[in-house]
């Protein structure tokens, strides 16, 4: 019996001091509102280049290449173009992500999308382009490439033609005579040089 007095009191004691936390709890003063959070988005970097890797499932042949911002490269069957790439500072945990368009060129000489979507560099089977000989996944994003930009060579080219003066024109090349047939219908062998002395 002296047992069950031991519960019923250690019970009681117990009750006692929840009751007078919960009273000390509700006297305290509210703490200070949480300050509020940044946007999700304000610490992502965008970036001009997407790195992407692809698979040739019949060769075996892995290729990894850069795409600029809203340009498209050929992957096998495949035209890849992404609209853009985000990553964060080195600082933070890694978070890529692009917005990628991939198109097939049919046997028909057809386009036809099969991919219009977000990919993550960190979960690259989440979203990656599965395709019956290619696939295609993002690597990263990038702000340099050892490619050069699609404007730099459209601008080199036409920096080049301004250089150019609009008048001038290519002069045709001196044309050559046809060397006359000998006296038996043949034409002369021009590999060797005519060592005849006609003197």
């Amino acid at each position: 019996m002296r047992f069950f007095n031991l519960i019923s009191t250690g019970g009681l004691a117990l009750a006692a001091g929840l009751a007078v936390s919960s009273a000390a709890f509700a006297a305290s003063p509210a703490p200070a509102a949480p300050a509020p959070a940044a946007p999700a988005g304000s610490d992502r970097i965008t970036n001009p280049i997407a790195e992407f890797a692809g698979i040739d499932k019949i060769t075996g042949r892995i290729i990894t290449f850069d795409v600029y911002i809203d340009e498209t490269v050929q992957f096998g069957a495949l035209q890849v173009t992404p609209r853009v790439c985000y990553s964060r500072p080195q600082n933070e945990e890694p978070k890529t992500d692009s917005f990628v368009e991939v198109d097939e060129i049919t046997l028909d000489r057809k386009i036809r999308r099969i991919f219009t979507g977000w990919m993550f560099a960190e979960s690259p089977g989440l979203n990656a382009v599965e395709h019956a000989v290619y696939d295609v996944w993002l690597k990263e994003c990038k702000q340099k490439s050892d490619v050069p930009a699609p404007d730099a060579t459209k601008a080199d080219a036409t920096n080049a033609d301004a250089s150019k003066p609009a008048t001038a024109k290519p002069k045709p090349a001196p044309s050559k005579p046809k060397p006359a047939a000998t006296s038996d219908g043949n034409l002369p062998d021009l590999a060797e040089p005519d060592t005849t002395n006609t003197n």
